[in-house]
């Protein structure tokens, strides 16, 4: 336990990745750290609920999609099936492991951690509530908020067997015959698509034009069109009215694009509609920290408006709520605690990827975005279908699509339908990362055969020089 003596170079709230990565980078500069988590295990949301058990369910689901398409791959199967207490299982022990790993590499770096619900107590105080029902104080020169966020639901509802939010949907104990999801976002469609190749019959209902949002309109609209091929339902522009609980599952009552309102019958209702700030009981309105919508609003160095207290991850106002994101604030601001580095966050830069199959990632503008700051632009795209590993794959749908300046080349933003392209999307944030033109990208080689050559080619056709299509 730690001691009430001790004055603590740094105390965290929270060891979801933002936390854990800030606590370890902080040991690693010699700084005196504790790390306070309100659950059992370290890791968060991403690791428990979010992130690592989503994308495991989601491996079992490509596999089973290799096994569908084992005759055409010259290998027979006799018979295969879905063990879904197996796969459960499975992806237990990952999270397992992950949350073991953590343990250690605290220990390795000589960070403290304390199970309890931590509130600001005071300048540079904060108090821990214990599991046992016991009260501790803990004294730190800087404070850091990494709490995190949780599913918002719609108005009347109430999370449970029925109604589900990420944490339910990954913990049920049998697949469902027919699945509802309200959101299109990388939530509700890695959730399609994981379901889906179970065999469960999957209606998406989106309140927007279009999937995936955030993403270019091109992507949104390939997504759309290899799901509705997976005979996946989708239904956009569609508004919400009620849920009611029937005999057996679920009534979801929503109105058309015509209108008129329509009747949804399900086993189960997936709910994805974002995720809400996780401040409650923190005591920050005895604080300067100043909040929007209850978001923490943070600068650059990620500090807040009460000296000493720093805010990373899903609680900080405009940060887009990616683990990843949260990692590398926690590091930008640790830097600054330590006195490293004048660095900010830039979030110009940040890679998002969705999982369903195909997967989407994308980094930078949109041509959307583009257009509307006004710049001058040149798109050049490539399908995978004219990619040898991605025929080699067995799978050509999808692009890349490349905005750069006009002018000088530059790159502007790179959009990824397709194979892999969560992967692939690192090439593409460092080339943005470095300021790197489509000129630089054709004149490096890309190995063959790779996924990644569509890359080049993508380069190529912003100038009308494609070599693969």
């Amino acid at each position: 336990m730690p001691s009430t003596e001790k004055n603590y170079d740094l105390v965290i709230i929270g060891s979801g990745p933002g936390g854990y990565w800030a606590a370890i980078r902080a040991g690693e500069y010699g700084l005196s750290t504790l790390c306070i988590e309100r659950d059992e295990k370290l890791g968060g949301t991403c690791l428990h609920v979010g992130c690592i058990p989503t994308k495991a369910l989601l491996h079992s689901a490509d596999v089973m999609d290799t096994f569908r398409n084992a005759k055409d791959l010259g290998i027979d199967v006799d018979k295969f099936a879905v063990n879904w207490a197996q796969m459960q299982a499975r992806k237990n022990k990952i999270v397992s492991k992950h949350a073991k790993g953590i343990e250690f590499l605290f220990k390795k770096n000589k960070v403290e951690w304390m199970r309890g619900a931590a509130s600001l107590a005071g300048p540079g105080v904060v108090e821990v509530k214990t599991p046992e029902g016991g009260t501790q104080r803990v004294k730190a020169k800087n404070i850091m908020i990494a709490t995190g966020s949780a599913a918002r639901l719609l108005p009347g509802m109430t999370a449970d067997d029925r109604i589900l939010t990420n944490v339910e949907v990954l913990a049920l104990d049998q697949i469902p015959k027919k699945l509802v999801i309200i959101g299109a976002g990388a939530v509700g469609v890695e959730f399609a698509s994981i379901y889906r190749r179970f065999d469960t019959e999957v209606t998406i209902l989106e309140m927007l034009p279009r999937i995936v949002p955030v993403e270019d309109e091109d992507v949104s609209k390939e997504l759309e069109k290899a799901l509705r091929k997976q005979k996946i339902s989708i239904i956009t522009s569609a508004k919400f009215e009620k849920v009611e609980k029937t005999a057996s599952g679920v009534k979801v009552t929503y109105t058309a694009p015509d209108g008129k309102s329509q009747v949804i019958e399900a086993d189960k209702l997936l709910v994805a509609v974002g995720r809400r700030p996780v401040t409650e009981g923190l005591n920050l309105e005895k604080t300067k920290v100043v909040l929007d919508r209850g978001f923490i609003k943070t600068d650059g160095y990620m500090r807040t408006g009460e000296p000493g207290v720093y805010a990373i991850g899903d609680v900080v106002a405009g940060s887009p709520q990616l683990a990843h994101v949260a990692s590398m604030e926690g590091l930008v601001a640790v830097a600054h605690i330590a006195g490293k580095s004048k660095r900010q966050m830039d979030y110009t830069r940040v890679p998002n990827c969705t999982y369903c199959e195909p997967q989407v990632a994308s980094v930078g503008l949109t041509e959307q975005a583009a257009k509307a700051k006004g710049l001058n632009f040149k798109v050049g795209k490539f399908p995978f279908v004219g990619n040898s590993k991605a025929t080699i794959l067995g799978s050509h749908e999808g692009f890349i699509k490349m905005l750069a300046d006009a002018k000088d080349g530059t790159l502007l933003g790179v959009h990824m339908i397709g194979p892999v392209v969560t992967e692939l999307v690192a090439e593409a944030t460092l080339a943005l990362q470095m300021n790197a033109s489509a000129d630089e990208l054709m004149e490096t080689i890309h190995a063959h055969p790779t996924v990644y050559e569509a890359m080049l080619d993508a380069a190529n056709n912003i100038y009308g020089l494609t070599i693969n299509a």
